[in-house]
């Protein structure tokens, strides 16, 4: 099984899947506060779709947190002052 993630750079931070653990359940989807996720192309472990994010994510993590099977990690990015 495939437990690689794919990252999408994002103006907050970065935004990883691992879709090796993804099951497609839509909590993160449901949860988002600025309903920046979506379904995705890419497959997850039970061959449901898995989810993706776009710009409008502000990594606040709680997709992340939501998340059962931990298939979604955020990583802020640092301010630049």
């Amino acid at each position: 099984m495939e437990f690689k993630g794919r990252t999408l750079e994002l103006d907050k931070g970065f935004w990883t899947l691992f879709p090796g653990l993804c099951k497609g359940c839509g909590l993160c989807v449901e949860k988002c506060p600025v309903d920046c996720i979506d379904w995705s192309d890419v497959l997850g472990v039970y061959g449901t779709p898995s989810v993706k994010a776009d710009n409008r994510c502000i990594a606040c993590g709680v997709c992340q947190n939501v998340c059962p099977d931990c298939a979604i990690r955020i990583d802020k990015k640092k301010n630049k002052n």
